[in-house]
């Protein structure tokens, strides 16, 4: 459905914020955003471009392809 892979992305990088004990400012910081952006990523409110979704997978060290895809928690 439409806006699904947004929210996927969102809760990927939540969760990654999250196990790295992060506040959304502090995650921002290292993703090279500002925090408003970054809550709007987490909540699948922004339409992020492939190489966006590249550039912050480096920026943290993950997997882009694994940021798109929904995982068991």
């Amino acid at each position: 459905m439409e806006g699904d892979l947004q929210r996927a992305v969102g809760r990927s990088l939540r969760r990654h914020r999250q196990q790295r004990g992060l506040s959304q400012e502090a995650f921002a910081e290292v993703v090279g955003v500002h925090r408003t952006y970054m809550g709007g990523l987490e909540r699948g409110e922004r339409n992020l471009t492939l190489r966006s979704v590249e550039r912050i997978a480096e920026r943290i060290g993950a997997d882009p392809i694994a940021l798109m895809q929904e995982q068991d928690c």
